[in-house]
């Protein structure tokens, strides 16, 4: 049965598909046009560093969620549309229980290989997502590619003392430098799941081992205080 208006003149569409592309397309409008009214409304969380070094700018956002929107009008990237998931889907359960709505994606790509030149882009910013690479090195040696020099790869990362991965043991660099060189392989590469567990001194060894120069990093974020802030300039 018809739920709400967009359903009830799609249910007049006899092809399927043509209906399903109809509600589709109809929901992304309200979706993009609810999202540009209301975009402080959807900022959840607020935070002076990131304000500080961010806003203004003109950059990319990977994974963000509807629970943790800083308001940086980034680009959201993702590999999938959540909203277009089924409804049991982790990360969709999760965003409308801690959010209320689903966040809209603006491009689909895989976050360790973006589809922008080199030295394109103000920053990259993520939030509780460079975990979810397997391997590290390469997310960061890609989104250092597509800042420009001077630009920003600004990364809030959860603090393993502070969150669900309290009981695991700490990745260490030698076995992120091993994922890159291949020298380690497992199935789990293809999950998605924390594949590392860090504290603040574990990303900064990370980050002096691929030169990369960190210009501020706080052992403790500004809004959700369950991870570390970790900021590379370009």
């Amino acid at each position: 049965m018809p739920k709400n208006i967009v359903d009830k003149i799609a249910w007049w569409i006899p092809i399927r598909a043509v209906r399903d592309n109809f509600r589709n397309k109809i929901n992304d409008y309200i979706n993009e046009a609810v999202s540009k009214k209301f975009e402080n409304y959807y900022k959840s969380c607020n935070s002076e560093i990131v304000n500080k070094y961010l806003l203004g700018l003109k950059g990319v956002e990977i994974g963000r969620a509807s629970y943790a929107n800083y308001g940086i009008g980034a680009i959201n990237i993702d590999r999938v549309d959540i909203r277009k998931t089924d409804n049991d889907n982790v990360y969709f359960k999760e965003q409308m229980r801690y959010g209320n709505h689903i966040t809209k994606v603006d491009l689909i790509a895989d976050g360790d290989n973006l589809p922008f030149k080199d030295n394109t882009l103000d920053f990259v910013f993520t939030s509780h997502v460079l975990e979810h690479f397997y391997d590290t090195i390469k997310a960061l040696q890609e989104w250092y590619r597509v800042i420009k020099n001077g630009g920003y790869i600004f990364m809030i990362i959860p603090h393993k003392e502070r969150t669900f991965d309290k009981d695991r043991e700490r990745t260490t660099l030698e076995e992120l430098i091993n994922r890159h060189n291949q020298i380690i392989k497992t199935e789990e590469q293809f999950t998605d799941m924390h594949h590392s567990v860090w504290i603040t001194e574990d990303v900064l060894e990370l980050c002096k081992y691929l030169k990369m120069n960190v210009v501020e990093y706080h052992d403790m974020d500004d809004c959700r205080h369950d991870g570390f802030i970790i900021v590379i300039q370009k």
